[in-house]
């Protein structure tokens, strides 16, 4: 047996050796980015403990906002500077707009069929089309605006109902359960609470595995099968296979209902996106290039999903939390929301009351720029050898945008660890990907489609929670704590419990 295990490691040994002496030999010739002393085999993986955009801001203020890592046999570069992401995000967009192809990516997607991890080229262009034609459009987005003001009266009445027994709430999950129940509509046309085949509590279960599980694993840092058994040994794989098993069963259920009784959903004047684009997939015609199929509507539909959900539910918690923790920055908001809307208290909130407020606005752009949910963006892999401020980057290079570390750079903003929305008066820098000192959704041809959807779920559910409401924490409870925790997106890891009071 010895001898056997002898024979295997031995040239699997040689090979690895042979593979990082020629990748010196080449690496010597180019002017790479900084990097932190590597260890053989294993490269920088030991130095990245903790949260993965706290441990890289880290090790970019040591060693410069271009920073190179090697992950096994991966390179990775960090990019933690206004002037550094645009060139990445702008001046060299075309050449870095594709994305790493993972085990789980590869999977979740369906061979790249959806919008998040399709490689850049026609698939991901013509998906990224109907996406917006279908659901993102600003005409679209205010089709869905009674689903909005709808669940945003149902999440009133039942904080109303706590506040009268004067109880505390977990905010946090009272904001995902709106978010989710908005998203579930507008894309599936069907109430979360009045599913036909999964609980809700089974729904965010999965939407929680989903973040943890779509992720760089070993098998895509290792070759020749190290990988894959690391990832077999520690479970990854059974993980893996378990929740795209989900995932399916849930878009299949969805799908299969929605072609159930055409007749009926011909005659809705309110289809949702699941209508859409199956009315699209039936109308193509034979000749077109781009073949539209069932693999590449879940992978539109998951992607709305488990990406609108989790972003817009965690920016809510982050503002609400900064709120509470900055009492002048809640009075002020306050004042304003019911000065603009009326000292009579209103029933209903509707949409077009948010366009009157300009403080609540600055509110949510602090809340982008402190607490981006997807701090390091996503991951992007450059398509052909590029300078970055002067730096080689070899192809096949994976791209991280700190989005998190450039929101709290000294040098782009005052005091950027303070919650301070006055700091948006009169200046121009937006979240919309046009101004690189903060990128909450990214920028290019990647960036987050959903944006206006987002942000209006994000200003009218703020704005129905500062109306009717006062907000204090528990009695027991002194300060709160912003401890973050997440892998791709990055939540409060302690629920945001506050106690709410009718605002009379």
């Amino acid at each position: 047996m010895s001898i056997l295990l002898y024979f295997f490691l031995f040239p699997l040994l040689a090979a690895l050796l042979s593979l990082i002496f020629m990748k010196i030999i080449k690496d010597s010739k180019r002017n790479l980015p900084p990097s932190p002393p590597k260890i053989p085999i294993i490269g920088n993986l030991h130095q990245l403990q903790g949260l993965f955009h706290r441990c890289l801001h880290d090790l970019s203020k040591k060693h410069g906002p271009v920073l190179l890592l090697r992950l096994g046999f991966v390179d990775m570069v960090v990019i933690s500077s206004k002037e550094a992401a645009e060139e990445v995000l702008k001046v060299h967009d075309l050449e870095c707009c594709t994305r790493p192809t993972t085990n789980a990516s590869s999977k979740f997607s369906r061979g790249g069929k959806d919008i998040v991890f399709a490689p850049h080229g026609e698939v991901s262009r013509e998906l990224r089309k109907l996406s917006v034609l279908k659901f993102f459009s600003t005409q679209k987005v205010r089709s869905f605006r009674y689903i909005r003001e709808e669940e945003n009266d149902l999440m009133v009445k039942k904080l109303k109902e706590l506040a009268h027994k004067k109880s505390s709430v977990d905010l946090s999950q009272s904001l995902f359960c709106l978010v989710e129940s908005i998203i579930f509509r507008s894309a599936f046309g069907q109430h979360l609470d009045e599913s036909k085949y999964f609980k809700k509590e089974n729904i965010e279960e999965l939407l929680f595995e989903v973040q943890k599980i779509v992720s760089i694993s070993s098998s895509d840092l290792f070759p020749y099968g190290l990988g894959w058994f690391m990832d077999f040994v520690s479970g990854h794989h059974r993980r893996l296979h378990k929740v795209l098993v989900e995932v399916d069963d849930l878009l299949n259920h969805i799908i299969d209902d929605h072609l159930k009784n055409p007749e009926e959903k011909a005659n809705q004047d309110r289809p949702d996106i699941v209508d859409s684009i199956l009315d699209t997939l039936h109308k193509q015609e034979q000749d077109q290039s781009f073949k539209l199929t069932t693999d590449h509507l879940k992978g539109i539909i998951q992607n709305i999903y488990l990406a609108g959900v989790d972003t817009s539910a965690i920016t809510m918690i982050w503002a609400m939390a900064e709120l509470v923790k900055n009492p002048r920055v809640m009075k002020k908001a306050q004042d304003e929301i019911r000065y603009c809307i009326g000292i009579k208290q209103k029933e209903k909130i509707e949409e077009e009351d948010v366009d009157k407020l300009q403080y609540l606005k600055l509110v949510i752009k602090e809340t982008l720029r402190l607490h981006p949910a997807a701090p390091l963006l996503l991951p992007r892999e450059t398509m052909a050898d590029i300078k970055i401020q002067g730096y080689d980057i070899p192809r096949k290079t994976i791209l991280l945008v700190n989005a998190w570390s450039i929101g709290r750079n000294p040098e782009l903003w005052e005091n950027p660890e303070e919650f301070n929305p006055e700091r948006f008066i009169d200046c121009p820098v937006d979240y919309k990907g046009k101004s690189f000192e903060m990128l909450p959704f990214g920028s290019g041809r990647r960036i987050c489609p959903g944006i206006a959807f987002g942000i209006a779920t994000i200003e009218l559910g703020l704005l129905n929670l500062l109306y009717f409401f006062d907000w204090r924490l528990p009695e027991e409870d002194k300060d709160i704590d912003m401890e973050e925790a997440g892998d791709a997106t990055i939540i409060k890891k302690v629920p945001l419990e506050l106690v709410p009071i009718i605002h009379h």
